[in-house]
């Protein structure tokens, strides 16, 4: 064999050992978070964990892809800025309640392929009765990629004190549109904010006119404390925020949601 051709064939087996070296190292890592990722009830264990999406009470109708424990992750900065939050709210009478916090891309994913099955309207009753469900990439409800991928963005509510607890769903229960009266809507210990959490429809925009009195001034107790304390809120969804000095602002996890996958 000549040289040359001897020389590309190892150079070939070189990229090869290589690619897969980094290819196993990738594997090794993913399902670990960066060691400022925390679980927030190490930082703040007031704050209530309701975190829908390791239940079947979702848009979806199921536990989802990535949830492999009902926990809230959140990068370290965000956690320390809502233990302040929450220091003031039990000052007030009330405490903080997350749905969601940090959530895998494969979750996000599950979400599109979810969206492009037109026949899955399992859950259309309570979480988007009056959207199209081929409307909603269009209408923005669901995308690609999602700011909780990157661990400083979460959904949450306040809770009245004394803390009340509330009936779990009960899989294929009637189902009550999530811009009912709070009375007639799936009962949640959360403060009356106009709509139920992950709500599909514009009366969940933190400003819409529509949302008046007590409704408006709850959405407004919530997001001017956040707001002073460097969060940011989502227009269109009274329950998100973002921690806007966030330490990944272009970076998307995919570990999975488990005290397992932090390294701290």
């Amino acid at each position: 064999m000549r040289v040359p051709m001897l020389l590309a064939l190892l150079a070939a087996v070189l990229v090869t050992v290589t690619s897969a070296s980094v290819t196993a190292q990738a594997a090794d890592t993913e399902d670990k978070a960066p060691a400022d990722f925390v679980a927030l009830h190490d930082v703040a264990p007031a704050i209530l964990q309701e975190i829908r999406y390791a239940t079947p009470h979702n848009f979806i109708g199921t536990p989802i892809n990535g949830y492999a424990e009902p926990l809230c992750i959140v990068t370290a900065p965000t956690a320390q800025a809502l233990a302040k939050a929450e220091r003031y709210f039990l000052t007030q009478g009330y405490t903080l309640k997350v749905y969601d916090c940090y959530r895998p891309q494969r979750a996000v994913d599950q979400f599109v392929d979810w969206a492009k099955d037109l026949t899955d309207l399992k859950m259309k009753g309570e979480f988007y009765p009056q959207v199209d469900k081929a409307d909603l990439f269009a209408d923005g409800y669901i995308a690609a990629k999602s700011g909780h991928s990157r661990g400083s963005t979460i959904d949450l509510t306040l809770v009245k004190l004394p803390v009340h607890p509330t009936r779990p769903y009960v899989p294929g229960e009637e189902l009550e549109p999530c811009y009912a009266p709070a009375a007639q809507r799936f009962p949640d210990n959360s403060i009356d904010m106009g709509t139920g959490y992950d709500c599909f429809d514009t009366l969940a925009h933190t400003l819409d006119p529509r949302i008046v009195g007590v409704q408006h001034s709850n959405r407004l107790l919530l997001k001017n404390e956040l707001e002073s304390l460097g969060f940011v809120n989502l227009a269109e969804e009274w329950w998100h925020f973002t921690f806007a000095a966030e330490p990944y602002p272009s970076t998307y996890f995919d570990f999975p949601v488990s005290r397992s996958s932090l390294t701290s």
